[in-house]
């Protein structure tokens, strides 16, 4: 059984900084893309950030030039690294990742981790 579990989230004030980080455990064969998504209240929910196995990387135009997505695969966890946060980036921030078991390629999700930002 595969489990993503999340952490780094919390309040901070305009300006400042947060990481967040999600690793993937269980019985699996290897990770594929791993990545962010971010649910506001009253809001569907969005891409932030994705990066695949080689690192390869792309951000919400949001985010682009105040977030960081990382991985260590040995770890099999993924890193966001937030910038500059503004009131707007408040939001339930979920990992993913799409993972290989025995037979295929599913998708999995993590508990959700509360990011708010506020003077």
């Amino acid at each position: 059984q595969v489990q993503l579990v999340e952490s780094g989230g919390g309040l901070e004030q305009p300006g400042g900084s947060l990481r967040l980080s999600c690793t993937a455990s269980g019985s699996f064969f290897s990770v594929n893309a791993m990545g962010w998504y971010r649910q506001a209240p009253g809001k569907q929910r969005e891409l932030v950030a994705t990066i695949s196995s080689v690192h390869s990387t792309a951000y919400a135009h949001s985010v682009e030039d105040r977030f960081t997505i990382s991985r260590d695969n040995a770890k099999n966890t993924v890193y966001l690294q937030m910038n500059s946060l503004k009131p707007e980036d408040t939001a339930v921030y979920y990992c993913y990742a799409s993972i290989w078991t025995d037979t295929e390629m599913s998708d999995y999700w993590g508990q959700g981790t509360q990011v708010t930002v506020s003077s």
